[in-house]
């Protein structure tokens, strides 16, 4: 839509913390390995930008660990 050559994506927290009652979910989630990643699907017939809708773009082959149970952490 754009004609831009795909690039790396980046990502970088700004106030990221961890909290002492979550030490132990935090182990755990260090021993899993990743997953392999997703596809992301665009629809190719749309060539306008702003015409995208929610059925557009989809996240294909996602597959996730089982979810960590975490106390709010006050």
């Amino acid at each position: 839509v754009c004609d831009f050559e795909v690039r790396d994506f980046v990502h970088t927290f700004g106030d990221l913390h961890l909290y002492t009652n979550h030490l132990e979910q935090a182990e755990l989630q260090l021993t899993r390995d990743p997953k392999p990643l997703p596809q992301i699907w665009i629809n190719p017939d749309v060539k306008d930008i702003d015409a995208f809708t929610f059925d557009d773009i989809r996240l294909e082959n996602y597959e996730s660990h089982p979810h960590i149970k975490a106390p709010v952490a006050v």
